[in-house]
């Protein structure tokens, strides 16, 4: 009964607009996921025609690497910049705007006939991607109600676990296709900018805002120097500096399980379908642990308080980072600890949409969980630099991602410091 009931007074229009952002972020999470999914037989057949011959595995990992950390840079940017734009604008103009942005790049990617014009796509629809999470986050925590709110960004988050697991069905369902195939389908997204351009509108919060800014007339473009004053100061470093850990861990590990699965000793020999379709069930049952991960950070966060939601991610991740990397033997034992995996180390997203937005005001608020979310990506972007490094150092995967691991014990210490926003009404 008590976990029906936070359903209760939620009105149709704050559900659609749940809807509508969740949709955006699914294909967002789809998005990042098909690269991923693609990176070794889309760069292989682009290193093959430049190098015109044999392509090593060292070749797609360096090469990977760099596309990777180009990506997220690109996310970065567009997560400071739209959430800017989205302060100024408006949420739903931004949305839209962004939404187009990764939908035509994501298709524009199928035409690549060098690395190099892979990478430039790629950068180009992670503007899109990291400015569309600014936007989605600002406008659910704005029309939900505020003891509702974080059960909301939940929900939202659990978008990149269905992303995720529809990449993974594609890759499954068009394993005989190139794929350059698989890219044209992240053209779908724009559909979804129709829907947000039709069914929203800007939240009653940001329009009274503006207003009152107009009749006041400050009407000063948002400047990121704002986030560093001294009472905003601690909120900004807490929120980036946790936002850096978990993008890091993500990127810098937990995104070569595909990597992992092609490595294990039982699947060598195999066909390269037969090897694609491992590598997707794989991709399933660890976003079928961040689903849950997704799902439960709100309530958990409800319960004990955002700082003590973030710890529990942290520490999980901390030790299941080398425990799925290391341990494993077989394709089933990884299929077994994956779910495990994707509970604390995807799940500690969840976190971000429903803690940034509570720490600045309207006035500011996509420009500051935009700038926490997304600068942390410019660091973060070594991280599949620093794997690759760690790989040629340590002889594995599995030793490179045990040690990214260790990142989770700066999240740890970092908490500390971070202002608890456990029961607060959003800053106006």
């Amino acid at each position: 009964m008590q976990e029906s009931s936070w359903r209760h007074g939620v009105t149709r229009y704050q559900w659609l607009v749940l809807f509508v952002a969740w949709l955006g972020w699914v294909f967002d999470s789809m998005d990042a996921t098909i690269y991923a999914l693609v990176l070794h037989p889309a760069l292989h057949d682009l290193l093959q025609v430049q190098a015109g011959g044999v392509v090593s595995p060292e070749a797609i990992g360096w090469y990977g690497g760099i596309i990777l950390s180009i990506f997220l840079i690109g996310w970065a940017i567009g997560g400071v910049v739209f959430g800017i734009l989205a302060d100024r604008f408006g949420r739903t103009r931004t949305l839209v705007f962004t939404i187009l942005i990764y939908a035509a790049f994501t298709g524009l990617a199928a035409l690549s006939s060098s690395w190099w014009q892979l990478a430039l796509y790629r950068f180009l629809t992670a503007l899109g991607i990291g400015g569309e999470w600014a936007a989605g986050a600002a406008l659910v925590a704005e029309v939900w109600p505020e003891s509702k709110r974080a059960r909301a960004a939940g929900i939202l988050q659990s978008a990149w676990a269905a992303g995720f697991l529809i990449a993974a069905v594609l890759a499954l369902l068009m394993r005989e296709h190139s794929w350059r195939s698989i890219f044209v389908v992240g053209i779908a997204p724009a559909l979804v900018a129709l829907l947000v351009r039709l069914w929203v509108k800007e939240p009653e919060r940001w329009v009274k805002t503006r207003e009152l800014e107009r009749r006041s007339g400050d009407v000063r473009p948002r400047k990121l120097p704002e986030l560093f004053q001294p009472r905003l100061l601690r909120s900004t470093l807490a929120g980036s500096g946790l936002a850096f850990v978990a993008v890091f861990g993500l990127w810098g590990a937990t995104n070569w399980t595909p990597t992992l699965v092609r490595s294990l000793p039982g699947l060598q020999g195999l066909d390269p379908g037969a090897i694609t379709s491992r590598v997707s069930y794989a991709t399933m049952m660890l976003n079928a642990g961040a689903l849950v991960g997704y799902l439960s950070f709100g309530p958990l966060a409800d319960r004990f308080g955002r700082r003590a939601a973030f710890a529990l991610m942290c520490a999980g991740s901390l030790v299941l980072l080398p425990v799925t990397f290391l341990t494993p033997r077989s394709y089933a034992h990884v299929l077994l600890l994956l779910p495990l995996l994707g509970f604390f180390n995807n799940g500690i997203f969840s976190g971000f949409p429903i803690y940034l937005p509570e720490l600045y005001p309207t006035r500011i608020r996509a420009t500051g969980a935009g700038f926490c979310f997304n600068v942390g990506r410019v660091f973060a972007s070594t991280g599949p630099f620093l794997t690759g490094f760690l790989v040629t150092a340590l002889g594995s995967f599995g030793r490179a991602a045990s040690a990214i691991a260790l990142i989770y014990l700066v999240g740890l210490l970092i908490l500390p410091f971070a202002p608890e926003t456990k029961g607060k009404p959003l800053p106006e």
